[in-house]
């Protein structure tokens, strides 16, 4: 430090003042020799971390929307109506299979003309038996892991699709030409490529949980920032003193405090910037949860963006100022007024009640069509959030002041603590609120999930995958049957051949159309699955009737009847009128039973018969299924079954059965909150060890003291880890309390009182956990910290 300040200048005011005083702190922070670069870099280091997560979190809805718009470029034209043919159309089919709970998506083109329209990111399109595919699939078959993928996509690979084709980078994509398709056969045609989709409104209690979500995923990196820009307050402290001495004023001193807060945040936002635009570059490598993003598409929304450069440093000169309130730094020396004035509790406790009461203002959202007061609800918890930060420093305090007596660590502990809980509980206040907001909406998503979980009535015990073939050839029915049941993995095959049967004869009286009935044919076994038919054996036949009632039976009675006769050949539309009937006669033996709900949760009504009552042949245009049973000891059962389903026709249908499926806003929501919070983890567990290293240098001289006394290092790293763990203890108790206050509040908000404790007991551990990582990776500094010769100085 060189010069003298004079005093007239030092007392000088205004705007002029500021920037003075605000320049000079700058040019402490860059010319204060080590101690001051160093206090630097940790600021820069810190308030980076969070600069880069926000910037992340800015660039969210450019991914969503980057994401969305492609999605929306890729799917085939559809106007509702027949598009006719011309060089340009297209005859379209999808083909999209699943493997190993990654959806492969598949399209199959033929072009009408020598014009086609293109896919997005497709230069060409490929001829029969060509495909252009997506890198990620590309690299996924030439791997091992792609070894039971190859046998369903048996095209030469002649191509690659661009980004403008894919909905992220880990896409796995592919189209393949035909020669073969048209629109009788399963095609349908198009004009080209390209939809517009007015995204449908979300559900207020979604709503609500996004909105919770942001907060809590965002108040950790707004209180670590607010935490770095404090880094080595007490050496800043002093020299702050020594510039007392030359004649500054209080004021002055305080001013300058924050151009140096000041200078570090903006090489804060510097970092955060560099690191941001690092880890964009490799944002194609990186998928979370099944969400990835082109690193063009990782762009933060500019007024964000301003946003964030503004708040930041204008949040490192408040938090400085409003530090340096409890501290008098006179020209001898800086006394603290912890020690000697308690924190207040009644100035705190007004900020979380404040959070209740908006959350409560906002009324019920108990119902789908209900609306939610975006600000009322992210004011509310924010406040809430940050009365929890707030509580803490005086529950450390509070705590500390009554402790007395213990071993000699725990006394070196608590007198610590005693002298400087504040920043004890700084250095865990971002994991206490990050605790407290997790168990918050974790309680909130477990209460409305039932809302957003459909129970399907499939029964997945007793078969597993559904297929169906496009195809009306009995032989190829057979053939199909046949394979799926020599698959390796496959324990059973529910298998039918369904068709439809009427009265012969012409229409009586009154009658619009004759009455008809379905006929599924079908072994016993598979029989069995269907309908209640006792004793089965191979000729037999059974009138089926519905038990829900919704059937009219008489249109059954009036066709599947013991020895009555029936038609299986259509008689509808111009060509049926001259059609030879196919003509059987149900066999008296026939018996009445009622039908089985099947494993799609499904009825199946009318007339079954066994092979040797019935040949399928007989029936006009059959329709085969199959649900196929998988055996739980081979691993790959499903992949086999899949690639059997290809190996048959490519355009095979083949749909897992589920029990429950999950609404798609619900799934995609709880997904992103995922992923967000892994991240949020990372820059807590990051934040803490920047900040428990920079206390450990403020403490390097106080600890080099007590080991050239004598004293053990064992005892002073037991003290250090008793300093850490007396503030995590009541910060996970904090955060735990005011989780559940926060959730009850939230409840209450969407209409429900479940509260399921399963959800709560493990955050609070994840965060131990976490702290205790971070402990023992800091026990190394504060092992070579704990040397004599820190006692030396320039």
């Amino acid at each position: 430090m060189s010069g003298t300040v004079r005093p007239e200048r030092a007392a000088a005011g205004g705007p002029r003042g500021w920037v003075r005083d605000l320049a000079m702190g700058v040019r402490f922070a860059v010319g204060g020799g080590r101690e001051g670069w160093t206090r630097t870099v940790l600021t820069a280091l810190g308030v980076g971390l969070g600069v880069a997560l926000l910037l992340v979190a800015a660039s969210l809805p450019t991914i969503m929307q980057q994401r969305s718009a492609r999605g929306e470029a890729i799917t085939p034209a559809d106007t509702g109506r027949p598009v006719p043919a011309s060089a340009a159309t297209l005859v379209q089919t999808p083909l999209e299979t699943t493997f190993r709970n990654s959806t492969v998506r598949g399209q199959m083109l033929r072009p009408d003309g020598a014009r086609p329209a293109l896919p997005p990111g497709v230069a060409a399109l490929p001829g029969p038996d060509e495909m252009v595919v997506s890198p990620a699939l590309r690299e996924l078959l030439r791997s091992p892991e792609g070894e039971l993928l190859r046998p369903r996509l048996p095209y030469k690979d002649v191509g690659t699709i661009g980004p403008a084709g894919l909905v992220g980078p880990g896409d796995l994509a592919y189209y393949t030409g035909s020669a073969t398709l048209t629109t009788e056969n399963g095609g349908h045609r198009i004009a080209g490529f390209g939809v517009h989709r007015n995204a449908d409104p979300l559900d207020a209690r979604l709503l609500a949980v996004l909105i919770v979500g942001c907060v809590v995923l965002l108040m950790p990196v707004v209180i670590f920032i607010a935490t770095a820009v404090r880094f080595g307050g007490e050496r800043r402290d002093r020299r702050l003193a020594a510039l007392r001495l030359i004649g500054a004023d209080a004021r002055m001193t305080r001013r300058t405090a924050a151009g140096e807060a000041l200078f570090g945040a903006v090489c804060g936002l510097v970092v955060g910037a560099a690191l941001f635009l690092t880890a964009r570059q490799f944002a194609d490598r990186l998928t979370v949860w099944d969400i990835n993003a082109f690193p063009s598409d990782v762009t933060p929304v500019p007024w964000l963006a301003a946003l964030i450069a503004v708040a930041v440093p204008l949040a490192a000169v408040v938090v400085t100022l409003v530090a340096l309130r409890r501290v008098s730094i006179e020209p001898l020396g800086v006394v603290r007024s912890g020690g000697g004035r308690r924190r207040r509790l009644w100035w705190r406790l007004p900020f979380p009640a404040a959070g209740i009461a908006l959350l409560l203002l906002n009324g019920g959202i108990e119902h789908s069509r209900s609306t939610a007061g975006p600000y009322l609800i992210a004011g509310g918890a924010t406040l809430f959030l940050l009365g929890v930060a707030l509580v803490l420093p005086w529950a450390v305090d509070a705590t500390v002041s009554r402790l007395r007596g213990g071993a000699v660590p725990w006394q070196l502990a608590v007198r610590r603590l005693q002298l400087s809980g504040g920043t004890a509980a700084r250095a865990v206040s971002g994991i206490t609120v990050a605790v407290a907001g997790a168990i918050a909406l974790q309680l909130l998503f477990s209460a409305v999930q039932s809302d957003f979980l459909k129970v399907t009535g499939q029964d997945s015990s007793r078969a597993q995958l559904q297929a169906s073939l496009p195809s009306h050839d009995i032989g190829t029915i057979r053939r199909t049957i046949s394979a799926f049941r020599e698959t390796e993995g496959v324990r059973g095959v529910i298998a039918t051949i369904e068709g439809t049967a009427t009265r012969p004869g012409p229409l009586r009286k009154g009658e619009t159309f004759a009455p008809t009935t379905q006929v599924t044919v079908g072994d016993c076994a598979t029989l069995r699955e269907l309908a209640h038919t006792g004793p089965c054996r191979d000729g037999d036949a059974f009138i089926v009737k519905d038990p829900s009632g919704q059937v009219d039976g008489a249109y059954i009675g009036e066709t599947a009847r013991p020895g009555a006769t029936v038609d299986f050949a259509f008689h509808d539309g111009p060509d049926g009128a001259g059609k030879r009937p196919r003509l059987w006669t149900v066999p008296k033996t026939a018996r009445t039973v009622e039908a089985r709900k099947d494993p799609r949760g499904m009825f199946s009504f009318g007339l079954f018969a066994t092979p040797g009552a019935l040949d399928p042949a007989l029936l006009e245009e059959p329709m085969a299924g199959a649900m196929v049973k998988l055996d739980p000891r081979v691993p790959e059962a499903v992949e086999y079954a899949r690639n059997t389903a290809a190996r048959i026709s490519p355009l095979m249908s083949v749909r897992t059965l589920r029990n429950t499926v999950r609404d798609g806003q619900y799934a995609s929501l709880r997904t992103g909150l995922t992923a967000a919070a892994g991240a949020t983890l990372a820059l807590i567990a990051a934040s803490m060890l920047v900040t428990m290293v920079e206390q450990l240098r403020e403490r390097r001289r106080l600890l080099s003291v007590l080991v050239a006394f004598g004293t053990r290092r064992a005892t002073l790293a037991w003290s250090v880890l008793w300093q850490t763990a007396v503030p995590v203890v009541l910060g996970l108790a904090l955060a735990l309390a005011g989780g559940l206050a926060l959730g009850l509040a939230l409840l209450r908000m969407a209409g429900t009182d479940g509260l399921d404790w399963s959800v709560v007991w493990p955050l609070p551990l994840a965060g131990a956990a976490l702290i205790a990582v971070v402990t023992l990776l800091s026990l190394p500094p504060l092992w070579r910290m704990m040397r004599p010769d820190g006692l030396r100085t320039e």
